[in-house]
C-alpha cells in the first residue's frame, strides 16, 4: 500500500514536470525547436534534465527553509535550536533532490524491473539518510532535555544511555519498517518472529530486565541520591555512593560497600534519613531517674546538657519530655537534631557520657534493676 501510494504521486509530479518542460519548449526561438524535438528523443538526457531541475530546486528548497528557520532560531537564546536547523540541512535537500532522481529513473529506456529496482534503492537510501539525522536528533534532544533542572526529572545524565538505547532501538524499528514496505515485503512475519524473540530473551534474563526496569523507575522517582544516608528494611544502613541502572551501592558505617540489585531495594522499604523537611536528623537519648528526684531539675540538666554540646543544634532546640512512670524509674527522653545523620553514633555517645556524669554531680540516681533477699530464718546447725 505504501509503495502503491509513493508509485501514484510519483507519477502525478511526473507528469506535471514533464509538462512543464513542454511549455519551456514553447518559450525557445522557433530555430532552436527542432534541436529541442531531437533532445527529447534522447532518454539519458531526458534523465539529467530532470536530475538538473531537481538539484536546483532542492538548493532553493533548502536555502528558503534554512533562511527561514535561522531567522527564527535568532530569536532564542539556546543553542539547541540552531544545531537542529544544521541538523535538517542535508536530509531536506536529500529528499527533494532523490524525489527528482525517482522521476528522471522513469524516464529511462529500461526494463520495468530494473526501473523499478532503481527507485527501491532511492527510496531505501533516503530512508537511511533519514535514519542516520534521527540518530542525531535524538542525541541532541537528550543533551538538552538532561540539562533541563527540575523539569525532566525521568531523563537525567544517568538515564540518558537508557533512553538513546530505547531511542534508537525505535528509529531502526521504524526504519526498518518503511525499508521493507518499499521493497514490497509484508512485515507482518517479521514482527511476529521478533515477538517471539522477544519473549524468548524476556524469560532468559527476567532477572536482569527486573534490575533494569526498577533502576529506570529509581532513577526516575528518585527516592534517594547519592550522598543520602538510607536505611533499608532488610537492616542495611549507610551513605549512598552510586545509584546505577541495574544495582545501588551504598557504605555503611564500617567502610563497607554493599551492592543491592535494584529490584530488591526497589521491593523494600527504603528510610531516607537525609530526606524532608532538611537533612537535619533527631536523635532521642532515653533516661531514666529514680521515683523521688526532682522532675524539674532533671529536665533542665538534661537540656542544658544537650544546650552545651557543639554538635547539637540550637534551632530547632533540644526539648525533654517525660515519657511514662516505669517499673522502677521516671522515664524521660531528650530530644536534640544534628546537622547529618552520619553523626547520630557520635553525638548520642557523647551525651550519653554527659548524662552520667552530670547526674552523678547533682546527686539525681539513675536507677538499676536489683533484688532484696530476706531470709526469715537462718537453718539449724545439727
Amino acid at each position: 500500500m505504501f509503495f502503491q501510494q509513493i508509485q501514484s504521486e510519483t507519477q502525478n509530479v511526473k507528469t506535471e514536470v514533464v509538462g512543464m518542460i513542454g511549455k519551456f519548449a514553447d518559450w525557445l526561438p522557433e530555430s532552436w525547436q527542432p534541436y529541442w524535438d531531437r533532445l527529447q528523443a534522447i532518454p539519458m538526457l531526458k534523465f539529467l534534465i530532470i536530475a538538473c531541475i531537481g538539484y536546483v530546486f532542492g538548493k532553493i528548497v533548502q536555502f528558503v527553509v534554512m533562511r527561514s528557520a535561522t531567522q527564527l532560531t535568532k530569536r532564542t537564546k539556546t543553542n539547541a535550536d540552531d544545531e537542529l536547523v544544521l541538523l535538517l540541512k542535508r536530509p531536506i535537500f536529500l529528499t527533494v533532490f532523490f524525489f527528482f532522481l525517482i522521476l528522471a529513473t522513469n524516464t529511462l529506456d529500461i526494463s520495468p524491473g530494473a526501473k523499478s529496482t532503481l527507485i527501491h534503492l532511492l527510496l531505501t537510501i533516503l530512508v537511511f539518510v533519514w535514519m542516520s539525522r534521527g540518530f542525531g536528533i535524538l542525541a541532541l534532544l537528550l543533551k538538552v532535555l538532561s540539562g533541563l533542572k527540575n523539569r525532566y526529572r525521568m531523563i537525567q545524565r544517568k538515564t540518558v544511555p537508557l533512553f538513546s538505547l530505547i531511542g534508537k532501538i525505535a528509529i531502526v524499528g521504524t526504519g526498518s519498517y518503511f525499508i521493507l514496505l518499499i521493497w514490497g515485503i509484508d512485515p507482518t512475519a517479521w514482527l511476529a518472529s521478533a515477538g517471539v524473540i522477544g519473549i524468548a530473551v524476556g524469560f532468559a534474563a527476567k532477572d536482569t530486565l527486573s534490575n533494569l526496569f526498577s533502576g529506570f523507575f529509581i532513577l526516575a522517582d528518585t527516592p534517594y541520591k547519592v550522598g543520602d544516608y538510607i536505611v533499608i528494611s532488610t537492616g542495611e544502613r549507610g551513605m549512598v555512593t552510586n545509584v546505577g541502572i541495574r544495582s545501588t551501592r551504598i557504605l555503611t558505617r564500617d567502610d563497607v560497600e554493599i551492592t543491592i540489585p535494584n529490584a530488591v531495594i526497589g521491593n523494600a522499604k527504603v528510610q531516607n534519613e537525609s530526606s524532608g523537611r532538611w537533612e537535619k536528623y533527631r536523635i532521642r537519648v532515653k533516661v531514666g531517674a529514680a521515683y523521688g528526684s526532682d522532675v524539674d531539675q532533671v529536665c533542665d540538666v538534661l537540656k542544658s546538657i544537650a544546650d552545651e554540646s557543639d554538635n547539637v543544634c540550637k534551632d530547632p532546640e533540644p526539648r525533654v519530655r517525660m515519657r511514662a512512670f516505669g517499673a522502677s524509674s521516671l522515664d524521660f527522653e531528650l530530644l536534640c537534631w544534628i546537622e547529618e545523620p552520619v553523626l547520630r553514633g557520635k553525638v548520642v555517645h557523647e551525651l550519653n557520657m554527659k548524662v552520667y556524669k552530670k547526674f552523678n554531680e547533682v546527686g539525681i540516681e539513675i536507677p538499676y534493676a536489683k533484688q532484696d533477699v530476706y531470709i526469715k530464718e537462718m537453718p539449724k546447725r545439727d
